[in-house]
């Protein structure tokens, strides 16, 4: 039984409304710029990765939708404890506050959108908690069960995170960069004041091509596939614009002369090696026109050591073996649920080609 089954589409309305106008009143005083979704990047986190929401969970599995709404009010004073996309969503905000400064009147920005299954009684538990750990969150997507996707669509979402790997599978489908996150047992401190994303390359930036020939042919082959094809450019993969998006308000801070100062910074952490298979993947980024600041060819190695040094926000692979690997080390990962990967167990099968 799924929460979902409990809420009318008739609620959703209510629901999306009624907490829109209560986060409204709550920062009028603050005096931002909304920014319009066509000129921002809107990154929508589900409330179930953005806090701890572990106990309220076993209470509807285990007692039902009416006792889980009753907890929910009873406790709607306390706040819920920061969850594995909340430091990721504060270094987002320090990069809108960096913004700001330089460019007072830019609707060039971090939008952050709260999407959440929950009733209305729920979103002022959410509200309480947002105002608590003092985060800018204006909208709200409370879709009362249904699927969140096509409200997405309409915020013309860059980036989807919740712990829904249904949900984002479906948003993958209907093309919207996407990736599932999941609690890990310790977390790395990360810096406050420099947002760090690293990506893996195929199945990620890339298409899985390479990946399906290493799948069906071993290395070797590989190897040759990507030696004769190495100046034909990789197709791109789901998240490649997330990270055109990261590159375009990277650029704002290059105007203003802090490339080196620059609150944004991207890694490529690959399997491929980088004498054999490296160069097809960094003549397809130079071609799109994308600046990776650090690009890590592991020839195969494990990829937590070196994410454990870099420390990032966040990190997305397409194969469960190396977000668990990555977890293990402390580091925020987020599955990515695409290409033919998906079809093999990847806590028993490791990729060179990645």
């Amino acid at each position: 039984m799924k929460l979902s089954d409990f809420f009318s589409a008739s609620e959703n309305v209510f629901c999306f409304f009624f907490v829109h106008l209560c986060l409204s009143i709550v920062h009028l005083d603050f005096g931002f710029l909304q920014p319009k979704p066509e000129n921002a990047v809107t990154v929508a986190v589900s409330s179930r990765v953005l806090f701890r929401t572990e106990r309220e969970q076993k209470v509807f599995e285990q007692k039902g939708v009416e006792e889980y709404l009753r907890y929910q009010i009873e406790h709607e004073n306390e706040p819920f404890a920061p969850g594995p996309a909340f430091p990721f969503v504060k270094a987002l905000e320090a990069v809108n506050a960096r913004l700001r400064e330089l460019y007072p009147q830019s609707e060039e920005l971090f939008d952050i959108v709260l999407v959440t299954y929950n009733h209305a009684h729920v979103g002022i538990r959410l509200i309480n908690t947002i105002n608590h750990h003092n985060l800018f969150i204006e909208r709200f997507c409370m879709t009362g069960g249904s699927s969140p996707i096509g409200y997405l669509k309409a915020w013309q979402t860059n980036l989807y995170l919740s712990a829904d790997a249904n949900k984002v599978r479906e948003a993958l489908t209907e093309g919207i960069a996407a990736a599932t996150m999941f609690m890990p047992e310790k977390m790395t401190e990360v810096s406050k004041s420099q947002l760090r994303v690293a990506f893996d390359g195929d199945a990620v930036l890339f298409s899985d091509e390479s990946e399906r020939i290493f799948k069906a042919h071993g290395l070797d082959k590989f190897f040759e596939h990507e030696k004769e094809n190495e100046d034909r450019l990789l197709d791109h993969g789901p998240l490649k614009g997330f990270l055109e998006a990261l590159g375009k308000l990277q650029k704002k801070f290059y105007a203003k002369g802090q490339r080196l100062d620059c609150p944004i910074r991207t890694y490529l952490v690959t399997a491929r090696s980088a004498a054999s298979s490296g160069i097809r993947a960094l003549k397809t980024l130079r071609a799109w026109g994308l600046e990776i600041d650090e690009a890590l060819f592991l020839a195969g190695a494990p990829k937590g050591p070196m994410l454990e040094k870099i420390r990032p926000h966040i990190y997305f692979d397409d194969q469960m073996f190396h977000v668990e690997g990555a977890a293990e080390m402390g580091t925020i990962a987020a599955h990515v649920p695409y290409g033919i990967a998906q079809k093999h167990n990847s806590k028993h099968n490791t990729s060179a080609g990645k």
